[in-house]
């Protein structure tokens, strides 16, 4: 009997083992499932040296993506940058094929960021995570890739996901009704910023502490650049501000310690890259497209990833949580 068609394996922890000490040429003592999300993850021990071995969805990201991701990668290892890279097989390859049940899946070994997330930063680690923030951007802004990355703008972040959200907002109409107008509200105020003057580039668009680690001595490593892509590089001061706007929001810290921490970090981006007033005046305005943004990938990928969460409960908090930081953030 055939297999029966099948839209998202897991691969074997037993059967990877194997297949990288082979590929990579050292002994693995420890092959262990640590996530499916996004993608899935593995942990790799050896007696050394841990690694974080990434397989892609092949419904998320195509072998063209996954290079041009390895490429950045690599030219910022290059750079004495702090970020999680590829490794090389033994026969120089960064990317690995997998034949899985659902067709072609790709793979990466990656460097395990030393140290772990912190959800409140000292003022060093503020200054270090701008610092190095910015020498990211210095690259980002200059370099380019052997295949294009999804573009994020007003039509991809906020325009054409709400068209295709329209059938769940329409269940909630008050909110329908919201979401439309401040659309508008949004695109207006785009208007009034001078965007010439804005650095364009290509950014991380996932830059919470969930995706840097602080060492013990506050040495910081960059990973999970999955939703690398071109835009305004101010989208990632815009994601650390969100966490902060999210922490003062919430009662963790206060709206002024908040303004001061993020103050301190852009004082430390500024010492080495430039940053116009205007976009930082434009972050509260890029926030409501990034919710919008990973609303729709929640709802595109229901099937692979986030049917675990996304149901009407989630979509109403969500939704509730973007009004009320757009209420509180955004002058109209």
């Amino acid at each position: 009997m055939p297999i029966f068609p099948t839209q998202y394996s897991t691969l074997s922890s037993t059967a990877l083992q194997i297949f990288l000490q082979r590929e990579y040429g050292f002994e693995i003592l420890v092959c262990t499932f640590l996530l499916r999300g996004v993608n899935d993850h593995y942990q790799i021990e050896t007696k050394d040296q841990k690694y974080i071995f990434r397989i892609y969805r092949n419904t998320h990201r195509s072998f063209q993506e996954i290079s041009s991701e390895v490429f950045f990668l690599n030219v910022l290892k290059e750079k004495g940058i702090g970020i999680s890279f590829p490794i090389r097989t033994l026969n120089e390859e960064q990317i690995l094929k997998f034949d899985a049940a659902e067709g072609t899946r790709y793979g990466v070994l990656f460097s395990y960021a030393q140290g772990e997330s912190l959800d409140m930063l000292s003022d060093q680690q503020l200054a270090s995570l701008g610092e190095e923030l910015a020498r990211i951007h210095q690259v980002s802004a200059e370099i380019t890739l052997p295949f294009e990355r999804r573009e994020y703008n007003l039509n991809t972040t906020i325009l054409q996901p709400i068209h295709a959200l329209k059938p769940i907002l329409e269940v909630n109409s008050p909110m329908a009704v919201w979401i439309t107008e401040t659309k508008e509200r949004v695109i207006s105020k785009f208007k009034t910023f001078d965007l010439s003057k804005f650095s364009y580039g290509y950014c991380h668009y996932d830059l919470f502490p969930k995706n840097f680690h602080f060492d013990h001595e506050n040495q910081i490593t960059f990973f999970d650049f999955d939703f690398l892509g071109k835009g305004y590089l101010v989208n990632d001061l815009m994601t650390f501000w969100l966490h902060l706007s999210l922490h003062a929001t919430f009662n963790k810290i206060t709206q002024e310690e908040a303004d001061r921490q993020f103050s301190v970090f852009i004082a430390a981006y500024r010492g080495i890259r430039q940053l116009h007033e205007n976009e930082i005046a434009a972050i509260p305005y890029l926030s409501f497209g990034f919710w919008i943004f990973f609303m729709n990938f929640h709802q595109e990928h229901f099937d692979d990833f986030s049917n675990p969460f996304f149901n009407a409960r989630y979509i109403n908090q969500r939704l509730d949580l973007i009004k009320t930081l757009t209420d509180r953030y955004c002058r109209f």
